[in-house]
């Protein structure tokens, strides 16, 4: 009789402890009672009937996950290679375990294609000039693909661009043309307000002939300020116009 009650302890402990499991906090447990999904539990301690029901957990915390690089030809007939990151996570758990059969897996496959279609789509200035726009449609397209899946993709990032070495060194000469246009449109700019400046000057010196010669000498007294031991400056014609009409009179004279 005692072997007997022992083994009857043993077995219900055996089915205690087969029925028994715990859930972490970051996950839930789907719950299939003679094959049949009966909804998802957890977390903490979950009792199971033995041999009738089963449980397969599924884990919620945010996934990341590298999309290889794909090799595509945009829109405009140019060939790159892309890779990106996703971001996802399980939001509905018996849908990510009834619906599909591996859910990271799919999420992958779908990423690279929807990366590869969207990148074709797009011409190059799009890609690189409007990033965000790019991530945004390529998380909302992933994300209509999974959403029977229970799966929620919360961001897309493009992460790499790769471009043929003549496509690089035609951007690269395209970019140092840019360059030297707005240098000499800024040039050309300071020229013109330059001019302005002069014409402005110029109207005062009209007005008041005495400034002129002020501005005479204040070059002069710049220009003696230099250490070299030969000083070239101008010479105002007003004060040679004297010279020449008197030598132009004696000589007028002296043909006389």
């Amino acid at each position: 009789m005692p072997i007997l009650v022992t083994i009857i302890v043993i077995i219900v402990l055996m089915l205690l402890f087969a029925s028994i499991r715990i859930v972490q906090e970051y996950e839930r447990g789907v719950i299939f009672r003679l094959g049949r999904c009966v909804g998802a539990r957890g977390p903490g301690l979950i009792l199971l009937i033995p041999f009738i029901e089963r449980m397969q957990k599924v884990d919620l915390r945010v996934i990341t996950m590298d999309v290889p690089a794909q090799e595509t030809i945009t829109n405009d007939n140019v060939t790159i290679k892309v890779n990106a990151i996703v971001y996802f996570q399980v939001v509905n758990p018996v849908h990510s375990v009834i619906n599909v059969l591996d859910f990271i897996r799919a999420t992958s496959q779908l990423s690279q294609t929807t990366l590869r279609s969207i990148m074709g789509q797009s011409q190059l200035d799009e890609i690189l000039g409007k990033r965000e726009e790019i991530n945004q449609r390529l998380q909302k397209t992933i994300d209509e693909g999974t959403e029977s899946w229970g799966i929620k993709v919360s961001l897309v990032e493009i992460r790499d661009l790769e471009l043929p070495p003549t496509m690089q060194r035609a951007m690269a000469a395209q970019a140092e043309a840019e360059r030297e246009k707005r240098a000499k449109i800024i040039h050309a700019d300071g020229e013109y307000q330059a001019a302005e400046k002069l014409v402005d000057a110029a109207k005062i010196i009209a007005q008041i002939p005495a400034a002129l010669q002020l501005r005479y000498l204040q070059t002069i007294r710049e220009i003696t300020t230099d250490k070299a031991s030969t000083i070239v400056f101008p010479l105002p014609l007003d004060i040679i116009k004297p010279f020449l009409k008197f030598f132009q009179e004696q000589e007028g004279e002296a043909q006389k």
